[in-house]
């Protein structure tokens, strides 16, 4: 209840009159408090850090401003304003009124056009750039939370830090205002005060000019000086906050930091100071211990650490490049591989460049995904690639490529005609944009397109490509690892499928086929519970596969549900018995055996379906018999990739609604 009580005694004192002695507690406590305010601003890491400031400049200038009302009532009611007010208006400026009339301008002077005027400006200006900056800075934390580089509740945290900055710097251009009304109330009222005392002074007082003067009008100035102290305190705070860079240390770690950073011109200072002691006529002593301190500064600062060599020591049990040793090093291939130009090279420079951070960052979103430990990505140049060009490889084999110029941000949307640079293209959705200049990112965003940096496009990229060829990328040692993580958690269920059922291969076989379409590999012990049943049957490769899909059910159906619901196509009852009676099993499994022009309808039938569907917002799934998925995956695959295919039991315990959004039906087939 301190502030809120604080605030309604500020506002009685504005209307009651208060002993000498209060008068001269509550100054002191202005002047302490503005000090506190000050030294607080100096030492804080971050303006946000500080977020009660704008509030309490507003409550510290009514308090400021009550007291200038009270010390007013007391000097043209008694003549006499307390001890405090007495002492600046006699000792301070040495009981000439025109000694402190000239001080008080000089301070009026200071406040009001240099700090007061520069502090407006930089707040009005930071806030107006935190604002602009808003959509840009959710947008790259939802970057890094999309690359994994954070989590959610730090994306959360972020965000909060960005509002709040907002808010604080939307706050401060207004609070700045505070400052300088303050600072044009003082030279009002110390007018009002000087010509209220004089009159008073000769009229209601019968006193002389000259007593008048001496008894008012310096009383007058005192105030104006008392109240103008803390009120420029509050100035140099307000312009400290409000031009506060983002650091780790407060204000004087570091300026002396930095200043300490560059020994030479201190000592060039130090030299300089010296010289002009050569020059007749100016005083030798205080250049002289100048000079002589800046000197013995420079000497005491630390040498920088010297730079390391670019070139590496060489290794003296390094093998020779033809031993045999080298080139089994060279001849390998790697899983997963990034290659760029020589022009992006910057990317992976440890001094500025984050990619290879981010490509860390990956590897855990992309476990926690699909339930695999995706391979350590090979980055390296490439002098064989055009410029600005990226290519990622799977097991020596191109996957993708794309293009990511230097000094360039992508920004996608619909509006970037009026910005320069150069067409591109988003390399996951294929959305059309244009690379511009990263000092015009902002302008990009004022049109409302989305602005994402060049590590987050290829972080992006790989990461579907990892998605999309995630079976590729499991190799045996990758499930023998997490064959083993089960084994110590769930012994009896590895023990019972391996090696006595199923071998490695096998096993490996299932889970490839698995992240082939899509489905995470997360829940292994459910996955070899339901193998271990299925092999003790068949250990054929599709009914393992279905098996294991079929265990993971209500997982994958999840995957396709949208707000409760979960869309479907579905296939003709005479349809599908066709199809089911068209099953032959051959050496690659079962397939279907259409004639083509059946097969042509049936594939026209389902791109149809599912781009009507698509059309109004909705992905749907294909549900069939599971003895049919697979044969009718492998036909539609490659005409409609983006087409998931379900099977009855694994939609059986799903709790979503299902909704059917149409029917495949082989009409030429039914009409003959």
């Amino acid at each position: 209840m301190a502030v809120p009580l604080g605030v309604i005694l500020i506002i009685v004192m504005m209307v009651m009159p208060l002993p000498t002695i209060v008068l001269d507690l509550l100054i002191a406590a202005n002047i302490t408090i503005a000090l506190l305010v000050l030294l607080v601003s100096m030492n804080v890491r971050r303006a946000l850090d500080f977020s009660s400031f704008p509030g309490l400049l507003l409550v510290l200038t009514l308090f400021r401003l009550s007291l200038n009302i009270s010390a007013t009532r007391l000097v043209l009611l008694n003549g006499d304003a307390g001890k405090v007010i007495g002492a600046f208006g006699h000792f301070v400026v040495g009981g000439s009124l025109v000694v402190g009339l000239v001080i008080f301008l000089i301070l009026i002077v200071i406040q009001f056009l240099v700090i007061t005027k520069g502090a407006e400006r930089v707040a009005e200006v930071g806030a107006r750039f935190t604002l602009d900056a808003m959509p840009g800075k959710q947008m790259a934390i939802d970057a890094d939370l999309n690359a994994g580089l954070i989590d959610e509740n730090e994306a959360r945290r972020r965000r909060s830090d960005v509002t709040a900055e907002a808010d604080f710097y939307g706050a401060m251009d207004g609070g700045s205002k505070f400052v300088k009304g303050d600072a044009i109330a003082a030279i009002v009222i110390t007018f009002i005060n000087l010509v209220g005392g004089f009159a008073i002074g000769m009229v209601q007082h019968q006193m002389g000019p000259a007593e008048a003067m001496q008894t008012y009008s310096l009383l007058s100035i005192g105030d104006g000086l008392v109240s103008q102290i803390p009120a420029l305190l509050l100035s140099v705070a307000t312009g400290i906050i409000v031009t506060r860079a983002s650091d780790d240390s407060d204000m004087s770690g570091t300026v002396t930091r930095q200043l300490g950073q560059h020994k030479r011109a201190l000592q060039i200072a130090g030299g300089a100071a010296l010289a002009l002691v050569l020059i007749p006529g100016l005083p030798k002593l205080p250049f002289m211990i100048i000079g002589g301190a800046m000197l013995v500064i420079a000497q005491r600062v630390p040498k920088a650490a010297p730079e390391q060599s670019a070139v590496p020591a060489a290794e003296p049990d390094r093998p020779a490049p033809d031993s045999p040793e080298s080139l089994l090093g060279e001849i390998g291939v790697d899983p997963l591989e990034l290659a760029l130009s020589p022009d992006l090279v910057d990317l992976v420079d440890a001094a500025g460049g984050d990619l290879l951070e981010r490509v860390r960052s990956l590897r855990r979103k992309i476990a926690l995904e699909l339930g695999v430990i995706m391979p350590p990505v090979h980055t390296r140049d490439d002098l064989d690639l055009p410029l600005s060009t990226y290519v990622l490889r799977i097991n020596g084999v191109e996957a993708a490529r794309g293009q990511a110029p230097p000094g360039t941000v992508l920004a996608i949307g619909d509006h970037l005609d009026g910005l320069p640079g150069r067409a591109g293209q988003e390399p996951v959705f294929g959305l059309a944009g244009k690379w511009v200049p990263s000092e015009l990112r902002h302008q990009a965003e004022l049109t409302g397109a989305t602005v994402v940096d060049r590590a987050s496009v290829i972080i992006t990229h790989l990461a579907e490509v990892v998605r999309a060829n995630a079976g590729r990328l499991l190799d045996r040692e990758d499930v023998r690892a997490l064959t083993d993580s089960v084994r110590r958690t769930h012994p009896v269920v590895v023990e019972e499928l391996t090696p006595g059922l199923l071998s490695l291969g096998q096993v490996q076989l299932v889970l490839q086929s698995l992240l082939e379409e899509g489905v995470p590999v997360r829940d292994l012990v459910r996955i070899f519970e339901a193998l271990s049943l299925a092999a003790k049957k068949s250990t054929e490769p599709e009914a393992l596969h279905e098996a294991a899909r079929a265990a993971l059910g209500p997982a994958i159906a999840a995957q396709h549900t949208e707000a409760g619901r979960l869309p479907v196509l579905t296939l003709d009852p005479r349809t599908e018995q066709r199809l089911l009676e068209s099953l032959r099993p051959t050496d690659q499994g079962v397939q279907l055996l259409l004639d083509p022009a059946s097969a042509e309808n049936l594939i026209g039938q389902a791109i149809r379906l599912t781009e009507m569907a698509e059309q109004q917002g909705v992905t749907p799934a294909l549900v069939c018999s599971p003895q049919l998925r697979t044969p009718l995956r492998r036909l539609l695959k490659m005409a409609v990739p983006r087409l998931p295919l379900l099977s009855y039991t694994e939609i059986a315990e799903c709790t979503a609604r299902v909704e059917t959004l149409g029917v495949v039906t082989d009409a030429e087939a039914l009409a003959a």
